[in-house]
Parts: C-alpha cells; structure tokens; sequence
C-alpha cells in the first residue's frame, strides 16, 4: 500500500491524498459502506459503485470467521472471490466484539475466548490468529487485535487495558510481517490507538504505534459513550504523534457532522453502519438536514428525498413515495433508503476534498453542519 497527501487545507488539518492498493486507487477522504458479512445489507456492488461511487467497503472479521468461515472463503480464493467484489476491503480484527460482547468473552494476556453469539460454540482470537484469519479472508487492509474499552471506563481500566492492547500489537504486527498474503497481492497491516478518554493514554499508545512503523493508522475506541466533543479531542490529542505521510482511519464513526469534524482534524478513512442501519429505519440524511420519513407530515410530500442533494434518489423518488413504501413495508423502501444514505455520505466526503483543494474547507463546514444537524 502506498498513501500520498495531494493537498492541506490551510486553516484545519484536513488534508486529501491517494491511497493505492492492488486492488485499486482510494481518494481521501473516503467513507467506507459497511459489509459485515460479505455484504452491505440490501445493495448489490453495481449499486454501491455506480450510484454510490463507492470505493471500497469493510468487512468483519469476527462474523466472516463464524460464517461462512475461513475454509469456505480460502477454498474460494478470499473474500474479494467469494463475494464477487473486485475493489479494496478492510476488515477490522474483531476487537470491537470484545466490547460488544462483554457477556460472553473471557480476557487473557493470550488473547480472549468467546462464545458464538450463533450457536453458543466457543473460540479462541489470539494476535496471531486475527492476522491468519485476515491473511485467509485477504484483506487490502487489515487491523491489529484490541480490546476497546467502553467510553466511561475508569482510567485504571483503561491504562491496564491499553497495556494488553499494545502487547497485543507488537505480537500481532510481528506475526504479520514473517507471515504472507496467500493469494498474490499485497496487504497491510494498521495498529490501532486506543486509550479510552484520556489524553495521557491517547498520546502514549499513538506514539507506541507510530514507533512501530506501520502503513497506515486506525483510532478506535471512540463513539462508544463519550460525548462527541471528547471525540474530536482525543483525536486532537493524538494528531501530533502520528506520522503525516500515512493514512489516519477513525474507526465507526458517525455521523455526516462527525465525519466533516474529523476531516478538519486529519481523520482520512471512515466507516460505520449509521448509514445503512438508520436508513433501515427510516432516518435519511439530506442537504437540509435529517429527516424522520415515517413521520405522517411527509405523506403528501411530492419533492425528492433531498431536493439539493446529488444522490442517485434526487428526482426520482418522492418522500411521498418513500414514506409509503416504508408504511407498507416493501422492501424497497430499506433499499432505497440505505442506497440513498450511503450515496449522500459518500458525496459529502467528495464535497469535502474539492473544497480543501479549492481551500475554502473550513468556512463550508461550519455552514455545512449547522445544515447536517437540523431536524426536519
């Protein structure tokens, strides 16, 4: 893999740049849609690429492990066969599941034992294995085992925490590199800085991970909790520690107003459900804010989803339209909605880059967000 910046904004630390893999060229900033399991639930890859323009997508470990596990996806060649998806992928180590699963896992200095959230069966993730598994699954992008911490964890959690997560790295990251792709392309391998809320924390596992000289950097263990403006100044704390010529991925966040803050602080890569998952529900994104379509005050409503949007749905569904498909529960309407959410997050990260290249980044967000955060 290799990243270059192409141009910084002159007022924030926003900046875009190239990443290129073997499976493709990334501009940055870039969003990356959700594919949990081999999939962005509801959309096909000609969706995704064409009228979302999407460039690459993720997907989970954990998920991909327990199904339809690493002897199907290795007999198929990795995951970019398996799922007939011919661009980048990142998966993330399964480190989230430590948190989401708390009821069912076991810490260890080894690495933590869980039970199948399927079947009840039990396994074991160690360093070693998560890079195996992402090796068989094969990646573009793949990440280091970590435990992610819960936003209001106490600092002596998170301190002991934070030591297991770098230990955890430096066995992860030196497995990977006596290790090699089985498939005959590259991959890469990110740490990622956690520390929970604490700028001490935060500092000391950036600058732990950039000793490491990795390819690129992941921030995790954010938007688990912590109110956003702690957010935005964990990833302030760590901005100096990591190297400026790789890639910074800030891991499950947000919100179209998180991601424009994150871009100001130098955040190059993002992913989360939010799109997909809320648009399943009836949340939509838009130019003038966030709309409830189920609310009955759309039911007469003729004008597109978002009528000073450049989404593949402007112009060509009413919230009418949407709103009684959601009403009769079609299918269609979780289509729609989701294909329609991922275009906008997608064009709002373009947006950003041409106005950091035009160098009026910043007074655009600010109006910007003001826009992304009213409720319709």
């Amino acid at each position: 893999m290799n990243f270059t910046v192409v141009n910084s904004d002159r007022e924030s630390a926003a900046r875009t740049g190239k990443i290129k893999t073997d499976h493709g060229e990334i501009n940055t900033p870039v969003f990356i849609p959700v594919g949990t399991l081999a999939t962005v639930k509801g959309l096909f890859h000609k969706e995704l690429t064409e009228d979302a323009k999407a460039q690459i997508i993720l997907g989970n470990t954990y998920h991909l492990y327990l199904r339809p596990g690493t002897d199907i996806i290795q007999k198929a060649g990795g995951l970019h066969k398996f799922s007939s998806w011919n661009k980048p992928v990142l998966t993330d180590s399964g480190g989230y599941q430590v948190f989401s699963l708390a009821a069912k896992r076991k810490l260890t200095p080894e690495g933590y034992y869980f039970q199948s959230h399927i079947d009840g069966s039990r396994h074991f993730f160690s360093p070693e294995k998560v890079v195996d598994i992402q090796r068989i699954i094969g990646a573009d992008i793949t990440m280091a085992l970590d435990e992610c911490t819960p936003g209001d964890a106490t600092y002596e959690y998170a301190r002991d925490s934070l030591k297991l997560t770098q230990q955890w790295l430096e066995r992860g990251l030196a497995h990977f590199r006596l290790s090699r792709s089985l498939y005959g392309y590259e991959q890469t391998f990110f740490p990622i800085v956690q520390g929970c809320t604490y700028p001490d924390l935060r500092k000391q596992a950036a600058e732990h991970a950039a000793s490491l000289d990795a390819e690129g950097y992941a921030i995790g263990g954010l938007s688990v909790g912590e109110p956003a403006e702690v957010m935005y100044q964990m990833i302030e704390t760590v901005h100096p520690y990591l190297p400026e010529d790789k890639p910074r991925y800030l891991m499950g966040v947000g919100t179209p107003a998180n991601i424009l803050e994150g871009i100001a602080r130098g955040i190059d890569m993002f992913d989360c459900v939010m799109p997909t998952r809320n648009g399943r529900n009836g949340m939509l994104f838009t130019r003038e804010g966030i709309v409830n379509i189920k609310n009955k005050k759309w039911a007469d409503d003729l004008s597109p989803v978002d009528a000073q949007g450049t989404s593949f749905v402007d112009g060509t569904y009413s919230r009418a339209y949407l709103r009684h498909l959601f009403t009769a529960r079609e299918m269609l309407a979780s289509q729609i909605a989701s294909l329609h959410n991922l275009a906008f997050y997608l064009q709002l990260v373009k947006e950003a880059a041409d106005h950091i290249e035009n160098g009026d980044f910043t007074p655009w967000k600010k109006q910007m967000i003001k826009r992304l955060e009213t409720r319709l």
